[in-house]
């Protein structure tokens, strides 16, 4: 699959159904050998309050994909998973 193919996809989680963002408003990290993909990044979808608080965002690693459909991506993550802020 090329990267291109993965732009404007959703980001769906099956383990609660929540929807965690779209390929193209976040950022791949890629192993700079084979050229895999690691993980991706998303930003913290807060409300108003959020441009004054600190940016955080929400790291997928690539294990969690689970299946990628022609619309989304279906990731596996717990319950418990909380934004984490990236170095960036």
């Amino acid at each position: 699959m090329k990267l291109s193919e993965l732009q404007g996809k959703e980001i769906i989680n099956m383990y609660d159904g929540c929807r965690l963002g779209i390929i193209g408003e976040s950022e791949l990290i890629l192993d700079s050998n084979s050229g895999d993909v690691e993980s991706i990044i998303i930003p913290n979808q807060g409300g108003l309050l959020s441009v004054f608080s600190e940016e955080k965002y929400l790291i997928i690693p690539w294990q969690a994909v689970k299946k990628v459909g022609t619309e989304v991506i279906i990731v596996d993550l717990e319950n418990d998973l909380q934004p984490q802020r990236a170095s960036m």
